[in-house]
């Protein structure tokens, strides 16, 4: 068989452009050159694309209702108030939670978690758990992978005096909950430049917009990056941009010093002794979080998480 190739040389200017993004990388101009011709031709958008750095990552105040979100979370630690964190019972709702709660209680112990029953209460904002959530006192309820179609619910919550913040990533309607804050990089309104994180992705922006407003170091959220690769793997969403990098240092976490729990699950998978991929987490590791919610509740999974 024969082929016919058509090869357009680069330009002089492309050559030179080429070279100056290749220097300032310290890759090679052949390299330097595919990113320019993919439209990567800014030294900024060739690190995010190339250089995948935690140091890169974008601030996550860009998100719209971020400084709602984290104002009404430091004002609720002031106050004492109860905090209940309220997810999803799929992988990425159950690491959402394991997430955030693992991360807030480090510094504040009035807080506790929620996985809805997959048969009693259905998929997202249950009344059942908001009249749960009253009775045990929470002002205020971070909902992780779900929430952003729960107008009617999030409604009723108000009128009981229990405040959301939603972290979720699916397509909204036209109407929004009345949360105190949304955050959502799918909101029509929302210029946050990646559209495609995971529910688990959105609550480690809130994550790491607490950290900065409250001088945590950004080090302190590292551990927890193996759940945002199971999360990333498991959704499907796509590995490019934030995902990207998340998932690259995610799966780093997850090899050399992953969680008690997420090392049992590697263990009982077999996967012990070796580099973990995501195919390993979507094959064997996710289907195994997800079994939780559907033979009995979610909550087993975030526990062990």
């Amino acid at each position: 068989m024969l082929f016919k190739w058509n090869y357009k040389p680069p330009t002089t200017e492309e050559k030179q452009a080429a070279d100056e993004l290749g220097a300032k990388l310290n890759i090679s101009p052949i390299l330097a050159w595919l990113l320019i011709r993919r439209g990567i031709t800014t030294e900024s958008a060739a690190k995010r694309f190339f250089h995948p750095q935690l140091a890169d990552l974008i601030n996550p105040f860009l998100m719209k209702d971020m400084d709602l979100a984290v104002d009404r979370l430091n004002d609720a630690m002031g106050r004492k108030e109860r905090i209940l964190v309220y997810g999803d019972y799929d992988v990425d709702g159950c690491t959402a939670v394991a997430l955030v709660y693992k991360f807030i209680q480090q510094f504040y112990s009035n807080i506790e978690y929620y996985i809805p029953d997959r048969y009693d209460e259905g998929y997202g904002v249950s009344k059942k758990g908001i009249d749960y959530a009253k009775e045990a006192g929470v002002k205020l309820v971070i909902i992780l992978d779900c929430g952003i179609k729960a107008v009617e619910e999030i409604a009723y919550a108000k009128s009981l005096g229990i405040d959301f913040i939603i972290c979720d990533h699916h397509m909204p309607d036209e109407e929004l909950p009345p949360a105190v804050a949304i955050l959502n990089p799918k909101r029509p309104d929302d210029s946050y430049p990646f559209k495609h994180l995971c529910g688990c992705g959105v609550g480690f922006k809130l994550m790491q917009a607490f950290a900065k407003n409250n001088g945590i170091p950004f080090a302190r959220l590292i551990p927890l990056l193996d759940l945002c690769a199971v999360s990333i793997a498991a959704d499907i969403v796509p590995v490019t941009d934030e995902n990207r990098i998340l998932a690259l240092h995610g799966l780093k976490t997850l090899n050399q010093n992953p969680s008690i729990g997420l090392k049992a699950i590697i263990d009982i998978c077999g996967l012990g002794g070796r580099d973990i991929s995501m195919s390993d987490i979507i094959f064997k590791i996710g289907p195994r979080i997800n079994a939780s919610g559907r033979m009995e509740n979610g909550r087993e999974s975030v526990d062990l998480l």
